[in-house]
């Protein structure tokens, strides 16, 4: 279920046998979160995407986390996947495309967005660690891919260099927050147009 509450907000929840997931997105806020899905490590993650993106960001999810965070990381994805598509609206006048690099001490990475509506992901990041802490870092791509194909954008990630687990994944998501910062910002000299050839960014 999803409810537009004002221009470029949005809030989207979902219900299944697995989870209940609440996410309200402003593109255009000052980097408040309240963000609690009950995996620690995500939550930590997700902070960064508001912080860095200057997003205002509350996330409520509760999941089957005693079997594992397989079924709370991808459906929190998806649901702030959906946000970000649903406050982007037809996307006229914005930036659309976004790209950062972030170090983290001895990691470095590269997140590039295309808020194209062609839903994409190549992710080139080899984390070294399976767990940090009882985290399963392979989920990590399970999360890039339910947001990049429920936000309807085009995202490629990728680690040049790094050794800590910690630091390759975190660097990865401040990098991903300043990228659709930018991407996700107005284009004062568009004058509302939408940025594409063809017109439209419709699906």
């Amino acid at each position: 279920m999803t409810k537009k509450t004002k221009s470029r907000t949005a809030t989207v929840k979902r219900d299944t046998k697995e989870t209940k997931v609440a996410v309200t997105l402003d593109l255009d806020g000052t980097g408040k979160c309240d963000i609690n899905t009950g995996v620690g490590f995500l939550d930590h993650m997700l902070e960064q995407i508001a912080r860095h993106g200057l997003f205002d960001l509350k996330i409520k999810a509760t999941g089957d986390t005693h079997i594992d965070d397989h079924h709370t990381v991808e459906d929190v994805g998806i649901t702030i996947g959906k946000a970000f598509r649903e406050a982007l609206g037809d996307r006229r006048g914005i930036t659309r495309f976004g790209m950062a690099m972030v170090p983290l001490d001895e990691s470095l990475s590269r997140v590039v967005v295309d808020l194209s509506n062609r839903p994409s992901l190549v992710w080139n990041v080899d984390i070294k660690t399976q767990k940090l802490g009882t985290f399963d870092t392979e989920l990590f791509r399970e999360w890039f891919e339910a947001f990049s194909v429920n936000g309807a954008m085009t995202l490629h990630a990728e680690n040049l260099y790094g050794s800590n687990g910690h630091h390759i994944v975190e660097s990865c998501f401040k990098a991903l927050a300043l990228a659709l910062r930018q991407a996700c910002s107005m284009d004062l000299r568009r004058a509302g147009d939408v940025p594409s050839t063809k017109g439209t960014l419709s699906s």
